[in-house]
């Protein structure tokens, strides 16, 4: 089989990756301002698709500016599905391409209804869990066209038990219920406990994960460092978690939501994504390196040809 790498479609696919990271500053800074529904009519903003520059105050800024990023979303994964379609020879990529699109525009519709229903029935937190499902599918699709994914790769074998696939899809399940929870608080629909339980569980798992790939990958360079960035990026959000509370216990009292509050919680909502988003990055480097069943099976060699 003759897989082609095209590396301007990898390197788009990657821009819309790093164009996801900015929708998520977006959006979580306009929880963090209390700008939700600053503008209280879509798809229109304040009865037109485009306001003038001049009247968007306050909130209204931080709320339009998240619509113009979502909607930016919208139109470069459109771009990319129908790039799969033309370039990519993998008929489930190019599906995979047409499910990102319908991802945003189910998000596009809940963020809609969030608006439109006032902020209840648990939308919010729908609309921002949704998200990280959009941002994993648009990730994959950034690995499945890389260079490394279709080049002829070593097999690992896999004797422990569970099976390192298992154990890090259970790893990607815990930091995504761990998402969930993180966003019910922020959203005021749960209280704080849940969340740092939530926490606690989660570093139970990554230290779980990150042995299990040190005792039977110790040899392998990908898995070695994806495992060291495992420790560093749930480190970081750890400590960020910390932060982020105290920032906001200790303003509490304040009129209006303080840049230290504001910056923390959205260091920690938009580091909390990449997490998510790098447990799936594990999940795909285990499927792509350790066969089903820990079996290294005889395979014919792969041709790649650069497109």
């Amino acid at each position: 089989m003759t897989t082609t790498y095209n590396r301007g479609v990898h390197k788009y696919s990657v821009f819309v990756v790093c164009w996801t990271v900015l929708l998520f500053i977006a959006g979580a800074l306009v929880t963090s301002k209390d700008a939700a529904l600053s503008v209280t009519d879509w798809p229109t903003s304040h009865g037109v698709m485009v306001p003038p520059f001049s009247s968007l105050q306050g909130g209204d800024l931080f709320e339009f500016s998240h619509r113009v990023f979502a909607g930016g979303l919208g139109v470069l994964t459109l771009v990319l599905a129908v790039v799969l379609w033309v370039k990519e020879k993998r008929p489930w990529l190019r599906r995979l391409g047409v499910i990102a699109v319908l991802g945003v525009i189910v998000q596009a519709i809940l963020g809609g209804q969030v608006v439109i229903r006032l902020l209840h029935y648990w939308l919010p937190v729908i609309h921002a869990c949704f998200a990280q499902i959009v941002f994993g599918a648009v990730l994959s699709i950034a690995v499945f066209t890389s260079k490394w994914w279709v080049s002829e790769r070593p097999q690992l074998e896999d004797t422990g038990s569970p099976s390192i696939r298992t154990i890090a899809m259970l790893n990607a399940g815990v930091i995504y219920l761990q998402v969930i929870l993180g966003a019910g608080f922020r959203h005021k629909d749960i209280p704080i406990w849940p969340h740092m339980g939530g926490a606690l569980v989660v570093l139970g798992m990554v230290i779980w994960t990150a042995v299990a790939l040190r005792k039977r990958f110790g040899a392998s360079r990908e898995l070695s460092k994806a495992r060291v960035l495992l420790h560093a990026i749930f480190g970081t959000q750890f400590l960020l978690g910390f932060g982020a509370y105290w920032s906001r216990l200790s303003t509490a009292d304040a009129p209006q939501p303080m840049p230290v509050m504001v910056t923390l919680t959205v260091i920690h909502t938009v580091v909390g994504a990449i997490l998510f988003a790098f447990s799936i990055l594990i999940v795909l480097l285990c499927y792509r390196l350790v066969p089903r069943g820990g079996e290294v099976t005889a395979t014919s060699a792969r041709q790649v040809s650069v497109g």
